[in-house]
């Protein structure tokens, strides 16, 4: 029988991607659920094409259109995001992509969980915010976390079969964004039209700021240790310009294993989906004879302080990671909305870890508190401002 999937933020780049993944295989996949937060538009027409028994309007407003366009039909529509939430747990699920951009995947991606049901994550803020906690429940569960992030595909990838083995180091490369190579006086003056086109990879808005900035390795960095149960000294980042080596392992041999590819995500898409199998693809390979270089370069923490927040926050724990993926939220939405500066925004997130409530072990309620307070801290830095 096809899996039975439901796509969590179906409208985004890695929920468009996954329903063309999706398509491919048509056999070998169904959707059951797809959901989405403001594109009303675009999920009407997925539901069109693909039919799943229920969809999600996260934005209620937006549910009268979506229950017209789709009223001839026999699908469900929802809105709220209770509805979303209360959607992973049906019965014929059997793996849920949370594909849902920041703090929001987190409540949908723990019923899920609850619920027994395979879990393909490209929600990277659930394990930065809530590591512990998700990573507890999965075991506790059974629960199978295949991460979708092709950084966290790589290292799974590379791992595969050798789970026995002492990992002594991870490598997680990063392409650097388009304003690596700038210096610091440089990036006082970057725009967000600058910032949002990134060299290498086609990806949403926040997660191509993300980027720029260096925060989203800084949150895959959080991720790869609740993923694969190592300390964060033993995660080195390393700048590889030409996105082709997606991330190393090295073992205590001293043995370097790599993923390579052209960067694409619809190859981690594919893998998470059907794991452990891999499904044969159309997409473009990699040629060697074109690849006339691989370079690597070590982060500036100087020029790019959030990579370093992000292991301050994990090495002191609690609910810090929240704390800091709260005000990074803010100050990206305050950056694409020209409300700050891009530099600005590492201020907003610093000041903010140092003025919200501390709290060491942090219960679920604690992390909606937490996530409700630093938003309002970064908000009233960005009005100072």
């Amino acid at each position: 029988m096809a899996k039975q999937l439901a796509i969590l933020g179906s409208t985004g780049s890695i929920g468009t991607q996954a329903l063309e993944v999706i398509g491919e295989y048509g056999d070998l996949f169904e959707v059951y659920a797809l959901t989405a937060n403001n594109n009303a538009e675009l999920l009407i027409e997925q539901a069109h094409k693909y039919m799943p028994d229920t969809v999600v309007i996260a934005n209620e407003k937006k549910y009268p259109e979506v229950k017209e366009a789709l009223e001839d039909l026999p699908i469900k529509v929802w809105a709220g995001t209770d509805a979303i939430a209360q959607v992973v747990t049906a019965e014929p699920i059997d793996m849920a992509l949370t594909a849902m951009v920041g703090y929001a995947g987190l409540r949908p991606t723990i019923e899920a969980i609850k619920s027994k049901k395979a879990i393909a994550l490209a929600n990277k803020e659930t394990l930065v915010v809530a590591g512990e906690l998700i990573t507890g429940l999965a075991n506790e569960n059974q629960t199978p976390v295949i991460p979708v992030d092709s950084e966290h595909s790589a290292i799974f990838q590379c791992l595969n079969g050798e789970w026995r083995n002492p990992v002594e180091k991870i490598l997680l490369t990063a392409s650097g964004g388009p304003f690596f190579f700038k210096t610091k006086e440089e990036l006082k003056s970057v725009t967000k039209e600058q910032a949002l086109k990134h060299p290498n990879w086609n990806m949403g808005a926040k997660v191509t700021i993300d980027s720029a900035s260096l925060m989203n390795k800084g949150f895959e960095m959080i991720e790869a240790k609740w993923l694969f149960g190592v300390k964060p000294e033993q995660i080195e980042i390393v700048i590889h310009p030409q996105s082709i080596i997606h991330s190393m392992v090295q073992f205590n041999d001293g043995a370097i294993m790599a993923q390579l590819g052209i960067p694409d995500m619809k190859l981690p898409i594919s893998y998470a989906l059907s794991y452990p199998e891999r499904l044969k693809s159309q997409s473009k390979r990699l040629d060697f004879s074109s690849c006339r270089s691989f370079t690597f370069e070590k982060p500036d923490t100087n020029k790019f302080p959030n990579l370093a927040f992000a292991f301050d926050a994990i090495n002191k724990g609690g609910n810090m990671p929240c704390i800091l993926n709260a005000a990074n939220e803010i100050a990206v939405d305050a950056f694409l909305k020209e409300k700050t500066g891009f530099l600005q925004m590492s201020d907003i997130i610093e000041q903010t870890m140092a003025k919200t409530s501390f709290i060491a072990k942090p219960s679920y309620d604690d992390y909606v508190y937490t996530d409700a307070e630093a938003r309002n801290i970064a908000e009233q830095l960005i009005k100072i401002k």
